[in-house]
Formats: C-alpha cells, structure tokens, sequence
C-alpha cells in the first residue's frame, strides 16, 4: 500500500486518527505539567486539498468535507460536536484567510499538534523524507517550541525516548510503503516502552489485508504490555481481496475517558463515511480494562 500522505490528507482515516489524536492531547493537558510529543513520520505539516495529489483522489470530498458539510447543517450531535470542537476549530483557523472560508488545507498531524499545544509543551517532529523534511522545517522555523528533524521514525522510538519532560505522547504514523510495517509497529512499540514505560503511543494502521491486522492484534496480545486500546473505523464491507476497507488506532496507556468518548463519536463517524450503510467501528481492550466492541 502506498500511502504517500498529499494523496490522502483529510480523507476519513485522517478524520478517526486525528480526532483520536486531539482527545488524547487534550486530556493530557488537564494536568499542568509540561508534554511532550513525538510524531515520528510527520510529513509536511500542512496540506493544500487544491492541490495536484489532492485533486487526483479527491479522498477528503468523502472526509473532512462531509464532516464540515454537516456542521453547517446542523446535523452533528451537539455532546459529539463538542467533543470534536476542538479539532474542526484548527482547521477553521488554517482556512481562516481562504475566500468564503472554504476547505482549501488540511493540517497534519504535526502541525494540529502544534495548535493544540500550551506554552509550556513541546513538539518533536520527525521526518526521514529529504523534500518532505525540508517543506516541514520551513513550515516551523523559528519555532521555539518545536524541534524538526530528519531521521527514520522508527529509530526515534529509542533515541528519543524518555522525553526530559517525563511526560509524553507518542505518535507512529507510518506512510505503509514497503512490507514488513504492522512488524516494526509491534517491535517499536516493544522497544519504546521498556525505555518509556509510562508514555502514551498512539499506533496508525490501515485496515486492508484482514489476515495481516489480524496478526498485528495478535502479536499486541503476545507484547505483555498492559492497557492497549483498540479503536477502528470501516466505511465498508470486509472485500475478499485486499482494499483500503477502514482505519485503526491503537493508543497504549489511553487517557481514562478516551473508551467513553471514542464510544459517543465512532457510531457517527461509522454512519456518516459508511458506503451503502455498511460503516461499522469497534473498540476493544487487546489487553488490561473490559471489552466493549460493536
């Protein structure tokens, strides 16, 4: 699968993960002590939905656009639109001086971090693509509060860790180019939280090989680590042959209230992006807390 991101910024999977992702912050911040996150594949930072690679695929028509559409006819649940406030209101402020307020960018993971960030968090962004790191240094040069550099995600999981901070939330979002992805999240994640044991990690996965994702969950059980929430997303029908069919987050050490609030917002998001309703979602504890799945 190749998931080069300027094809698929603001399509439904970057809709589930970055909701996940600012929950996850948010209750993170309700303590007053510094954070840190490293997004260990970062990409641009930010992304032009008018643009070429956009407009070859046209994902975030049947993503974020739904979303806002929605919003604008009133038709998002108002204890959901609370919980998702957050995270449409970034988006509204990178399309802030585009005519009619119109969705032209779409941020990435990085730079709705940097948004949502206080004054006394910190940002470790890191992407090993040459061109792409360049597009993401420009994008926060002179940011004290954030740091770019260019080194494969995967080694940033021991280099980087623990965070001086001692609080952290780790996201690993891998672009699913080559083979062998779902083993290096298991190994990484393994690697990481012996070094960083407390950490929060936020794991992307694309659900298209059913047999793979499968294996994937079970090799997680066979980790040993404790507290691993499973949340996914599919807008359709499991295919006999492999398709980008739904999305996946694992987040390890989840914030208390993210089973509850991921419980309130997938049936939504399940209806809303679901081809022919058959939109589905499940959240399920792969080990530690009780399973509640649907």
């Amino acid at each position: 699968m190749n998931y080069r991101h300027a094809y698929h910024a603001g399509n439904f999977a970057d809709v589930f993960k970055h909701i996940v992702l600012t929950r996850v912050l948010l209750y993170m911040q309700r303590k007053e002590a510094a954070l840190r996150v490293i997004d260990t594949h970062a990409g641009i930072g930010r992304y032009d939905l008018s643009g070429v690679e956009a407009g070859k695929t046209l994902e975030w028509r049947s993503g974020i656009e739904q979303v806002f559409d929605a919003k604008a006819a009133g038709s998002i649940p108002a204890a959901m639109l609370e919980l998702i406030a957050p995270y449409l209101d970034v988006i509204e402020q990178e399309n802030s001086a585009v005519k009619d307020n119109s969705l032209r960018y779409y941020p990435g993971s990085p730079l709705l971090t940097r948004h949502l960030m206080r004054e006394q968090d910190r940002l470790s962004a890191l992407e090993l693509h040459p061109q792409d790191y360049k597009t993401l240094a420009a994008l926060f040069e002179g940011d004290y509060q954030t740091r770019v550099t260019e080194l494969n995600g995967w080694l940033a999981l021991g280099a980087h860790l623990p965070p001086k901070e001692k609080r952290g939330l780790v996201l690993v979002d891998p672009p699913f180019e080559i083979a062998g992805e779902f083993d290096r999240l298991v190994e990484g994640l393994v690697k990481a939280h012996r070094r960083f044991a407390t950490g929060t990690y936020a794991l992307w996965y694309p659900v298209k090989d059913r047999r793979e994702v499968n294996r994937f969950i079970a090799n997680l059980k066979e980790s040993g680590l404790p507290k691993i929430l499973r949340l996914e997303l599919s807008v359709r029908a499991p295919s006999q042959e492999p398709r980008f069919d739904g999305t996946g987050m694992i987040v390890v050490n989840p914030p208390y209230l993210l089973q509850e609030e991921m419980t309130k917002i997938s049936p939504w998001l399940a209806s809303l992006f679901g081809e022919n309703n058959q939109g589905s979602y499940k959240i399920e504890w792969i080990t530690g807390e009780e399973r509640a799945e649907k």
